[in-house]
Formats: structure tokens, sequence, C-alpha cells
């Protein structure tokens, strides 16, 4: 038996990607959360949209994502199910969508220099 595959970046943000945009409209929306920006607050109420109450899918040779709207928990893994621990949850969650839909928080103060 060989040792569990280690998750890369691009592995995060392909369970990151599957799990936020697993409802009908959600690249719509996400483009609208873009323009407008979001507070951490509204962010996360929309990870909690976008993430429902729960869900995932596996397949062989394939990354396992599972993901829940209650603490914003994204789990991922080569080596099937159980996935633990959530490989993103709660604040760090927010921080990544944020970084990987480049959300700006409309509340943040610090000018842009660009």
């Amino acid at each position: 038996m060989s040792a569990p595959q280690t998750l890369t970046r691009e592995d995060a943000e392909e369970a990151f990607c599957r799990a936020t945009n697993s409802v009908v409209g959600s690249a719509e929306r996400w483009a609208a959360r873009v323009k407008s920006g979001l507070t951490d607050e509204a962010l996360a109420e929309a990870l909690r949209y976008e993430l429902g109450i729960g869900g995932g899918s596996s397949g062989r040779d394939s990354l396992s994502v599972a993901y829940q709207g209650a603490g914003l928990k994204i789990w991922a893994g080569w080596a099937g199910w159980p996935l633990t621990p959530p490989i993103l949850e709660d604040q760090r969650t927010v921080a990544f969508a944020r970084e990987y839909y480049g959300i700006s928080d409309p509340t943040d103060e610090q000018m842009s220099l660009f």
C-alpha cells in the first residue's frame, strides 16, 4: 500500500472551486460579489449559501471533496473517505475565498496603490 498523496495548492484550489460552485448560478453570483466587494461577514454568509448544508464528490483516481456551510468547512484528499481534518474552516475559508476570487473588502480603509 502506497503513502497518501500530499495535497498541493492546486488541489486545494480545485477542492475550493468545486465546493463553492456546486449551486446553479454560482459563477454569476461570484462575479457580482467581485464587482461589489464584501465585508468578511457578508463573504462568510455568501460562502454558507454556496456550500449549503453539505455535499461532496469522489471518484476513482480523482480528488475527493466534501463541504458544509456550518463552520465553512471544506475537506479534500486523495486517499478516499473519511477526509479529516478540513483543509479550510471558518476564517481560513473566508480568507481563501477573498484571495481566490479577488473579492475586496469595501470597509478596508487602506487605499489601493494601483
